[in-house]
């Protein structure tokens, strides 16, 4: 016997009852999403590597270690699976001109893939919901796209994530924070790590960014780009500000957050919490004015986040948030095959009505004895059992029987009149 193949490590089946909790939280992100006018956005999962190559920097860990990159066999050309949502989606709208007519805002859920070490919510293969809002230069679009977060945490239930700001300014002053930073790395050269030692005079940005106990002093003493920033950056960055102290929304500046990406500038944001370990950030966004034109488009503002689908389940899970699976409403008990053209037209009606119907399966040896579908009617979670007996299809009805009601009498159902009552058992559905 062949070995049986297993899925790619880090790249998870996700399983009845848990993909449950999946399509419950996409109904959540969907309802939010309507809510502040976005729409839905899909792109292909495989896009040219030198999308991402130009979009998030040569140098970001990324591009540089974590890239599932490949050549196309027919033509040679350089593939990657996507690693992050935003570049594709700016590829589309510079490609298709969606920004003609004006601004646009838009959402994805969508798969990534990077090639890193697989761990509690974060994964080889992971989810994103990621909103987009092209076309808009103003702070209000930022502090929108921040407190659709919160509107979103809020409609799940989390309430232990906290806010960080920060404002990268824009790239001349970074450039200045930049020279800043070489000048004081070196004087302190031998207390980088060779991490940092390595992006010394790529990225010096990204030290500041640096998980190493050791080096924290450092990190702390280092010029701050806060110091750095134009009349212009503060104005946009106290804007953000004051639209979230008049709702309320606490947070925190921390000049430290830098975002793993090159595109950013001015706002750049972080959801965290200290429930996931070391992987405390929930989503992640900011500005990003200067990336449709860097990789071939016309020059437009944008805005964005991404939030990881996986983090956020397992806040859920530890929340005690996790909704129940659906369960049928109603399973049918069929005990002899002469029923079943009777029972299968009953339970396509119910079906058209939005009843959340079962159906006994036969086995090979035919229906089953009563007995064990019964059994099998209460192991599914259906509050009522139809019976499509002899007795009852001789009479023109059908037995409904609650099973989760202690004592609740069995009632009979006309063959003839399915809408009145098939209508009842959805209106008495718990979550109706």
């Amino acid at each position: 016997m062949s070995e049986s193949l297993k899925a790619v490590k880090g790249m998870n089946d996700i399983l009845p009852p848990e993909s449950a909790r999946w399509e419950w939280f996409e109904d959540v992100v969907r309802r939010v999403m309507s809510r502040y006018a976005y729409q839905n956005i899909r792109t292909p999962i495989v896009e040219p590597t030198a999308l991402f190559v130009r979009g998030l920097g040569e140098v970001t860990d990324i591009v540089e270690k974590e890239m599932y990159s490949f050549e196309d066999k027919l033509n040679g050309d350089p593939l990657t699976l996507r690693p992050e949502g935003t570049a594709g989606v700016v590829r589309a709208v510079a490609e298709h001109s969606m920004l003609y007519e004006g601004g646009k805002r838009l959402y994805y859920i969508a798969a990534m893939f990077r090639h890193e070490k697989p761990q509690r919510g974060r994964y080889r293969q992971f989810h994103q919901v990621g909103v987009e809002a092209l076309g808009f230069p103003g702070p209000d679009v930022d502090a929108e796209v921040i407190l659709m977060v919160r509107a979103l945490l809020a409609e799940l239930g989390l309430s232990d994530v906290r806010l960080e700001l920060n404002s990268l300014g824009q790239p001349a002053e970074r450039q200045a924070h930049r020279a800043a930073l070489i000048r004081y790395f070196e004087a302190h050269a031998e207390q980088l790590d060779e991490e940092a030692k390595r992006r010394l005079h790529t990225n010096p940005l990204r030290i500041l960014d640096s998980k190493n106990p050791a080096m924290q002093g450092l990190v702390e003493a280092a010029p701050q780009l806060m110091d750095f920033l134009g009349e212009a950056s503060l104005a946009h960055l106290n804007a953000v500000r004051a639209s979230l102290d008049a709702v309320g929304q606490p947070y925190r500046i921390n000049p430290r957050l830098v975002r793993g990406m090159d595109y950013y500038n001015l706002t750049v944001f972080e959801w965290v919490t200290d429930r996931l370990g070391a992987q405390g950030t929930v989503c992640g966004g900011g500005r990003y004015d200067g990336l449709i034109e860097q990789i071939g488009g016309k020059a437009a503002p944008a805005v964005g986040w991404g939030m990881g689908i996986e983090r956020v389940l397992a806040l859920l899970e530890d929340a005690g948030r996790a909704p129940a699976p659906l369960t049928p409403d109603v399973y049918a008990v069929v005990p002899d095959a002469a029923a079943l053209p009777v029972a299968v037209a009953t339970l396509e009606a119910l079906r058209a009505l939005g009843v959340r119907v079962q159906m006994h399966a036969a086995g090979k040896d035919g229906q089953g004895s009563f007995k064990s579908q019964f059994k099998k009617a209460d192991a599914s979670g259906a509050r009522h059992a139809l019976i499509f007996g002899a007795d009852e299809l001789a009479q023109g009805v059908v037995a409904v029987k609650p099973l989760r009601e202690a004592g609740a009498p069995q009632e009979l159902q006309p063959l003839n009149g399915v809408s009145a009552w098939g209508q009842k058992l959805c209106a008495t559905r718990p979550d109706a």
